[in-house]
């Protein structure tokens, strides 16, 4: 049996995670969906906004500050490098900017690693977020609550900013026809590096939020990337909506079945064959889920015209 209480932290813990992959979905999306870039370097502005973070906490022991500076710090590299090195990368395909994002991948990696040398930092939260509280009757970490907080009045201000903005409104006319749009005088290129700097500045705030949680270290983004794809694909390239959704099913999903799936399997095999399959089973729920999402509906749940 499947302790209730149990059950109700990890769905808990599935929707914080969640809520950190769409942090960091939102700005790939926006990026991806309307700047048309394959930015695989976006894993690396959520580590440099974890490290931005980490150190200025450590140094002011304020983690507001730190949260604070991070993503001023970020954007303003992200429009550097949107800048410098992605704007020539707009007209040549997905394979060029791939192999161009990989590459400052490994750059901000060694830069990162030359700084703060390689051995992770930790992040040590303010005593009023370090406690918990009581949810049905059930203790759970003040800060996790906060970050699902944070995660949704981030999502009612991206809708807003696209939905109900004039800058919105030029954004999903970038998208559409990115010609048309100069044509009529308004400054693409200037809209792609505001877009490509929110981007960055949503990268480094679940940088900053994820740091307390998980080890503020090298590399720190290149695997949650991965799932961030995942996300993107099942909700649809390019729509914010999508990325929400998506990012929430991945959260409980995943942390779902690497807390209980071992559990399911004891119903019908052996301890120690369960105990064996269920971790990479768990690991496989998200890419079958996937897979399902683009055999019945191939441009995601919520394709960008919908959302």
């Amino acid at each position: 049996m499947i302790d209730a209480t149990l059950l109700l932290e990890q769905l808990f813990n599935g929707l914080q995670f969640g809520m950190l992959l769409f942090l960091l979905a939102a700005g790939l999306t926006l990026v991806f969906g309307i700047m048309d870039l394959m930015n695989l370097a976006h894993g690396s502005l959520y580590m440099m906004g974890a490290y931005f973070a980490a150190t200025v906490t450590r140094a002011t022991d304020s983690y507001l500050l730190g949260l604070a500076v991070a993503l001023p710090a970020t954007l303003l590299l992200g429009i550097v490098l949107e800048v410098i090195v992605l704007r020539k990368l707009y007209d040549r395909g997905h394979l060029d900017q791939v192999l161009a994002t990989f590459g400052m991948i490994l750059f901000f990696n060694e830069l990162v690693r030359l700084i703060w040398g390689p051995d992770g930092i930790e992040i040590v939260l303010p005593g009023f977020l370090n406690q918990t509280v009581q949810l049905l009757g059930v203790p759970l970490p003040m800060y996790r609550i906060v970050v699902i907080g944070v995660g949704l009045a981030v999502a009612a201000f991206l809708y807003i900013l696209v939905a109900r903005t004039r800058l919105g409104m030029l954004i999903r006319a970038g998208a559409s026809n990115r010609e048309m749009v100069g044509a009529l005088g308004i400054d693409i290129k200037r809209i792609f590096t505001l877009v490509f700097g929110l981007g960055a500045a949503l990268a480094a705030l679940a940088g900053a939020l994820a740091g307390p949680i998980f080890a503020v270290t090298i590399g720190m983004g290149e695997h949650i990337l991965i799932q961030v794809l995942v996300v993107i694909v099942i909700g649809g390239i390019g729509s914010i909506k999508g990325a929400f959704v998506g990012a929430l099913l991945i959260g409980v999903i995943d942390i779902l079945g690497r807390s209980f799936l071992d559990t399911f399997f004891k119903l019908f095999l052996p301890v120690n064959t369960a105990e064996t399959a269920a971790p990479a089973a768990a690991s496989m729920l998200i890419y079958i889920l996937m897979a399902l999402v683009l055999f019945f509906r191939p441009q995601g749940l919520f394709p960008a015209r919908n959302g």
